[in-house]
């Protein structure tokens, strides 16, 4: 059995490392075009703010370890074309130029995402950066060194967390985004305006509700034009957003209109012996129990080591996601699982919500905090579709039973007279996720 991996991200890696321990004897070939791999993308703030000194802890593999695993590694390799028909692929390498063919019996697409780069003038300035690899993030702690003034151009995760890392370096920062709220995607209003209103109080200049219609410089970035404004600028970060790295295959796999591949519930292709996982392809997302591009190192690595255990025989379904993510601004830690309220509506999805702030201990207890939790619901059948939860305390965990809920189709009854337990070190007799479910019971 010859087995051909395009792209070792998370996805790969993950694939590569299960399919070994369950069939040692399989033969593996990985065409990868970085020359590393597994880099965990969204530790880059943490290394730009000096959370993190070692950025070699990003990585938790290395060509070295699936060389060790007895994997044809080939670094530096592009797959430039494939013959599907013939179950071949053109490849090149990149350091000699070398350009051969080679065959599979099963080939896994692992190709990820790319950062979406706008079209406007001045994109290719120097001092324009992108964020996504291992390069990405050197090119950005060294360039950020004498930089004074640094634009930030999409307000999501990663932009929010890398205006967050800029200014505690001191920096003069500006965060652009052509929505009129910050990780508007995730969260809603009740949430971000808590963070907006504490990156403020930290010094970030906010430009929402803004597009950026050109870059400015005379052989560098100088500033910025908005339809709105002009902010000086000496660094540019673009995190607008990614798309499927899939141009490869548009022409005979079925995607999403974004180049998203679509798979079965064993995670095949519409091509026998093709398999796809990660950044690259859609996933069933539960809430709405439809295709979405939802791309997170989580779903990545489910997805590779799924198709590991269905090599040979469809064994493991996949389950779908509910785009369960969180993140960490300044004190406060945020975490939110399936739709929004602002997502619901935006696809017409008829849903009731309801929010409430508690206290995450009993109040006798000498260091309890404030959490804000909201939970979105179907307003016909009353089924979880939806959570949030802000707070000072580390109680992002509780999102994970969310996420489960979300899953399972549990109603607001069930999360009411849910059974958890009870410790005054660490919650009260009712728990925040009953209180929350109690009051939509209301």
């Amino acid at each position: 059995m010859k087995i051909i991996v395009i792209g070792c991200t998370h996805a790969g890696t993950a694939f590569i490392t299960t399919a070994k321990k369950l069939y040692p004897d399989i033969e593996i070939t990985v065409y990868e075009r970085n020359d590393n791999i597994s880099f965990l993308s969204c530790g880059i703030a943490l290394h730009v703010g000096g959370v993190i000194k070692d950025p070699q802890k990003l990585f938790y593999s290395s060509p070295e370890k699936l060389k060790e695993m007895k994997v044809a590694t080939k670094m530096l390799h592009n797959v430039k074309k494939i013959d599907f028909e013939n179950k071949k692929v053109i490849v090149e390498n990149l350091k000699s130029g070398e350009i051969f063919e080679d065959n599979y019996d099963k080939l896994i697409i692992t190709t990820g995402s790319w950062p979406i780069i706008p079209d406007i003038p001045g994109i290719n300035l120097p001092g324009v950066k992108l964020s996504k690899n291992f390069n990405h993030a050197q090119d950005i702690i060294n360039s950020s060194k004498n930089a004074r003034n640094i634009v930030v151009i999409g307000a999501g995760y990663i932009g929010v967390e890398l205006a967050e890392a800029f200014q505690l370096n001191g920096k003069n920062v500006t965060l652009i985004d052509i929505e009129k709220r910050i990780l508007s995607k995730y969260l809603d209003k009740e949430f971000t305006d808590v963070l907006e209103k504490r990156m403020k109080e930290a010094g970030i200049n906010f430009a929402l509700g803004e597009r950026v219609i050109e870059i400015i410089g005379n052989g560098k970035v100088e500033k910025l034009r908005t339809d709105k404004n002009e902010y000086k600028a000496d660094l540019v970060i673009l995190c607008v957003g990614f798309k499927p790295n899939t141009e490869l295959f548009r022409e005979n796999l079925k995607m999403l209109p974004n180049g998203a591949i679509i798979t079965d519930d064993y995670l095949q292709t519409n091509i026998k012996d093709v398999y796809a996982a990660g950044d690259c392809c859609a996933v069933k997302f539960t809430p709405t129990n439809s295709y979405e591009y939802i791309p997170l190192a989580t779903n990545a690595v489910r997805m590779g080591t799924i198709i590991a255990y269905n090599l040979f025989d469809e064994k493991v379904k996949y389950q779908g996601t509910q785009g369960t993510s969180g993140v960490k601004i300044y004190e406060y830690n945020v975490a939110s699982t399936g739709l929004s309220e602002t997502l619901a509506n935006s696809k017409n999805i008829d849903v009731e919500s309801v929010v409430i702030k508690e206290n995450n201990k009993p109040e006798f207890m000498p260091d309890y905090r404030e959490v804000i939790v909201k939970l979105v619901y179907r307003k016909d059948n009353k089924v979880i579709v939806g959570a949030q939860i802000i707070s000072r305390a580390n109680i992002t965990e509780a999102i994970n039973t969310m996420s489960l809920a979300i899953k399972t189709k549990m109603k607001i009854e069930d999360l009411a007279f849910a059974d958890f337990f009870f410790q005054p070190h660490f919650n009260k007799p009712w728990n925040f996720l009953n209180t929350v479910a109690l009051q939509a019971l209301k």
